[in-house]
């Protein structure tokens, strides 16, 4: 793994340090037990933060006795040294990839929406082969992956889509997805079988369950309900099961119309709701302090992330981080870790910058 440049400093020991000792302070507080919901989460990221440090600071004193070894110049200790260089560089990459993943809710799990652009019945199509994608990747990873909501376009293809992907850090690697993804190849639709180029948008949000980071506030939010257009059995086409939820203060919309019941449509659209407006609030935070945080890549129209080129040549490149293979089915097939981890590593990078 390609080393991140100022990887220690990312860390920041001694700020992680300070941060134990102010919940140490806080957990010995009289009251501190009150709450019990608040005192057991400062516990459970308490140990966390111990855990990380501790063993960072092992790891740190290790590499020092390998480097004071190195310099006594002692040939009978080099096969020794050899393998403790290799097993403290493998060690490394772990924990290097673990910094990449720190994010407050890299570990958890994600909702992704796929949303076709311009192309017509060839973006459609296009929606769907990256719903494809996922859902074969999240089955590589042994993730579990529920589609939330499927919108077939008129024509074919998908016009929408929603899935909630659970899985340990399914979160922290899917957030370098989102943005527009472009694919070139000869139309299967055209007639005369020409290169069309066609564009979708992915939008990654952490699903944040029932947490209490966004408050929605009763009124605040207007309901409405109609009948189903996509598929789900005569149940659903009868019945006015789908939800249509919008957040007047900021304008947002969401819906859901995937289960027969309505119950169940409203929770899902609420969860959505909730991740839509925490990623405005983070976009808003990220903003304040953009020179600290690097470069943020939105998920809109103009922020091509990547392309897929299927003709005249095969190709899929990262724009972001320029990673590219030559390989662009087994990409399609899911292989989509290598992409992940050249931004995450192009992420960690521009922060230690």
């Amino acid at each position: 793994m390609r080393r991140s440049p100022g990887l220690w400093s990312v860390f920041d020991i001694a700020n992680k340090v300070k941060r134990i000792e102010a919940l140490e302070q806080r957990a010995s507080q009289p009251d501190f037990w009150n709450d019990q919901a608040m005192s057991q989460a400062t516990m459970k990221q308490l140990t966390e933060l111990r855990g990380l440090v501790e063993g960072w600071q092992s790891f740190e004193r290790r590499a020092r006795d390998a480097a004071d070894l190195v310099e006594l110049d002692d040939e009978s200790m080099a096969a020794e040294l050899t393998a403790e260089s290799d097993a403290i560089l493998a060690e490394l990459d772990r924990r290097e990839l673990g910094l990449m993943l720190a994010g407050p809710h890299d570990r958890g799990n994600a909702l992704m929406a796929f949303h076709s652009g311009a192309g017509g019945i060839d973006a459609a199509d296009w929606n769907g082969m990256l719903l494809r994608m996922y859902l074969r990747w999240a089955e590589q990873r042994g993730f579990k992956a529920e589609v939330i909501e499927n919108i077939p376009a008129d024509e074919g293809g998908v016009k929408n889509a929603t899935l909630l992907i659970s899985g340990e850090y399914a979160y922290g690697y899917l957030r370098s997805e989102r943005g527009v993804h472009r694919l070139v190849r000869l139309s299967p639709f055209d007639a005369a079988h020409r290169r069309h180029t066609s564009f979708a948008l992915i939008e990654v949000w952490p699903d944040l369950g029932e947490g209490d980071e966004v408050e929605i506030k009763p009124q605040d939010i207007k309901i409405d309900t109609y009948r189903s257009a996509g598929a789900g059995g005569q149940n659903v086409q009868k019945n006015e099961t789908a939800i249509r939820i919008t957040h007047v203060p900021t304008g947002v919309v969401v819906t859901c119309q995937n289960e027969r019941s309505q119950a169940q449509n409203r929770e899902t659209a609420m969860k959505i709701l909730r991740a839509k407006l925490y990623e405005l609030e983070e976009e808003r935070r990220q903003k304040e302090v953009s020179n600290l945080k690097g470069e943020h890549i939105k998920a809109e129209w103009g922020s091509q992330i990547r392309s897929y080129v299927l003709h005249p040549y095969q190709m899929v490149k990262d724009h972001r981080t320029d990673h590219e293979v030559g390989n662009a089915q087994a990409v399609l097939d899911g292989r989509l870790d290598d992409f992940m981890e050249a931004y995450l590593r192009y992420r960690l990078g521009a922060q230690s910058a």
